[in-house]
């Protein structure tokens, strides 16, 4: 019998087999629509990043804290004011080494991206979410520059995003050499400095635009850790990231391989370590004050940028801030100084800025041809006590007046060697309208009758109020206010003998017209400021004001010589003064200020030396003694700056 079929209730079903190519257009489309759902939520995530991005303002990419630099006389730095030290300069100041070295360390395809590099940023994207932390950046130059122009928060992903929207919109709305401009006058190049080109001053001396090859891949090297590799803290470390650097620009064939080679086998000569802060001393002190009196409030700028060329000369500041202070510490140290050194004082902190209870110095240094200040110092100590003694100081004169007393009396009419008593003081030598004046010579002797310039040479006291009378009271205290040393002087016979109190600066300055033949030269810091467009915000004048008659002022400056050869500055050159030079002593009563005014060819410099409350100094205390010394130290180191 024929075997019965199953019935189709109780038959067992197979699948139909299911073609490849459906299987395989089943994924496709599946991976299709993932992407499509993938890149829908990507664009909307980048359009508001887009959107977050444009309302940052692209102005401030520029817009960057500059160093508002300070020249000494030779144009030379000398020190900036406070803020970032950093000098913008546009791109094309820039060696095309550096650019080149920049862009092989940095973002090797800077010129073909827009802003973002797909690849990195997948890679640091993988890496932080799957590893943990923030691991990697991968960022663009144009994404860092994003980065250093903004505040963009932490290092995320949210911070991530916002950065390359706004790299992409940087890239979209800049150039490529704008970008660059930006990025290489913002980034950190360590110790203290910010941008291209205060970094190349400062390692190597020289301005950006002449960097060479070895020089700019090693400040390139310098970008990722600048602390680290720095060339004055770690020569090693930055030879290494040098060579890392020349070594990929030869992969990308920046360079050949002669140059190459050349580069690779260069030492690196940095510059010894430079102080980049601000400086802190007696000429900034006086530097500073006196842009708040030539710049109009605002003209300083919170952004800086201003370039304010000087007068002072920096070697020769620190050797007249030297001066004072070793000349100093050698007449504590002398026998029997009634006095306690400034030694004893060390860990004091001063009550009041005026009151330092040691012997104090100021001393200034007038360039003879423009009146600018080569050298002011203030005081022994900058950081113990601020009070400028150079400017703000006033004390008797003394002596120190004696020049003009002289030389009113030559414009007089009386000659040099006339002949002029050195006795006491008699009735009938001084009219009685003025009561009875008998001032002492300082050694308490009197040489009878002497030809007169042997009064100023020897600072005798009693030859000088007879001079001064032969002069005239009148003519003496409207030639002390002519050249600025009082207001209003005392119209006394003590004139004679400078009983008014009067400024160092002041008294510098009024000593200049013996050394030009009768012109006072109005002492000046500021020569001229310059703003970041190049605008002269102030230029100074260089004022001269004719004080004296030339033949006067010559005759007196000829005594004035005398006074360094064989009066009573005598010790000048065993104090090691070298050629010509030409002075007054001065000494106050009870040997409470001692003074020391003089030039040379190129300088006039004045030197005061007391104490801030008035006290004795010592026994024989004389301007000789005591300023002299500072005085010729301070002539012979501008020779040898010269």
């Amino acid at each position: 019998m024929p075997k019965p079929k199953s019935s189709p209730s109780h038959r067992k079903s197979k699948p139909a087999a299911q073609p490849r190519h459906r299987l395989r257009r089943r994924f496709v489309v599946s991976l299709i629509k993932i992407g499509i759902v993938t890149t829908f939520f990507w664009s909307l995530i980048g359009a508001a990043y887009y959107a977050w991005a444009t309302r940052f303002d692209l102005k401030t990419i520029h817009e960057m804290n500059e160093r508002s630099v300070i020249f000494d006389h030779e144009g030379k730095y000398y020190s900036r004011l406070a803020g970032e030290n950093r000098e913008v300069v546009p791109f094309d100041k820039v060696s095309n080494y550096f650019i080149n070295a920049l862009i092989s360390r940095e973002d090797t395809r800077f010129y073909q991206h827009h802003g973002v590099d797909p690849i990195g940023v997948a890679r640091a994207i993988f890496r932080n979410l799957f590893m943990g932390g923030f691991r990697e950046g991968a960022s663009t130059i144009t994404q860092q520059l994003a980065r250093n122009s903004f505040p963009l928060g932490g290092k995320n992903l949210h911070r991530k995003l916002i950065e390359a929207a706004l790299a992409f919109r940087i890239e979209t709305e800049l150039s490529k050499e704008e970008i660059l401009e930006g990025y290489l006058n913002r980034i950190y190049f360590g110790s203290g400095t910010y941008g291209i080109e205060a970094a190349s001053q400062t390692y190597f001396g020289k301005p950006a635009s002449k960097l060479n090859l070895q020089e700019s891949a090693a400040l390139a090297g310098l970008i990722r850790s600048p602390n680290r590799f720095s060339p004055l803290n770690n020569p090693e470390g930055c030879i290494r990231e040098r060579n890392t650097v020349l070594g990929r620009m030869l992969q990308l064939g920046l360079v050949t391989n002669l140059e190459y080679e050349d580069a690779l086998a260069s030492p690196l000569v940095a510059m010894p370590l430079t102080k980049t802060s601000p400086e802190q001393n007696w000429a900034m002190d006086a530097i500073l004050r006196e842009l708040d009196l030539v710049l109009e409030p605002g003209q300083m700028g919170a952004a800086g940028g201003l370039k304010i060329y000087t007068t002072i000369d920096g070697p020769l500041q620190v050797a007249a801030e030297t001066a004072v202070q070793t000349r100093l510490l050698q007449v504590e140290a002398q026998p029997g100084y009634p006095h306690k050194p400034m030694a004893d004082f060390a860990s004091a902190i001063l009550d009041h800025e005026k009151s330092a209870p040691y012997l104090q110095s100021a001393a200034i240094a007038l360039d003879n041809k423009t009146g600018g200040i080569r050298a002011i110092v203030g005081g022994r100590d900058y950081d113990k006590s601020k009070f400028h003694r150079a400017i703000y100081g006033k004390r008797q004169a003394g002596s120190v007046v004696k020049p003009f007393v002289y030389a009113c009396a030559f414009e007089a009419g009386m000659p040099p060697d006339e002949s002029i008593s050195d006795n006491r003081i008699q009735p009938g030598d001084i009219p009685q309208k003025f009561g009875r004046y008998d001032p002492s010579n300082s050694d308490n002797t009197y040489r009878g009758i002497q030809p007169a310039g042997e009064g100023l040479i020897d600072s005798r006291n009693t030859m000088s109020v007879r001079v001064g009378m032969r002069a005239g009271l009148d003519r003496i205290a409207d030639k002390v206010a002519l050249a600025g040393l009082a207001e209003k002087p005392p119209r006394f016979p003590s004139i004679c003998l400078g009983t008014f109190e009067t400024s160092l600066k002041d008294l510098t300055a009024a000593y200049t017209a013996f050394a030009t033949g009768g012109v006072k030269l109005q002492p000046y810091l500021i020569d001229r400021v310059i703003d970041d467009s190049g605008a002269v915000l102030y230029k100074s004048t260089r004022g001269r004001l004719p004080i004296l008659q030339p033949a006067a002022a010559q005759a007196t400056a000829a005594l004035l010589e005398k006074v360094v050869e064989r009066g009573t500055a005598s010790h000048a050159h065993e104090y090691g003064l070298t050629g010509y030079g030409a002075g007054k002593t001065g000494t106050t009563n009870n040997f409470l200020d001692a003074w020391f005014v003089g030039f040379d060819s190129h300088l006039t410099c004045g030197v005061w030396v007391g104490f801030d409350k008035p006290r004795p100094i010592r026994p024989g205390g004389y301007g000789g003694a005591l300023a002299l010394p500072i005085w010729v130290d301070i002539i012979e180191a501008a020779k040898r700056s010269n």
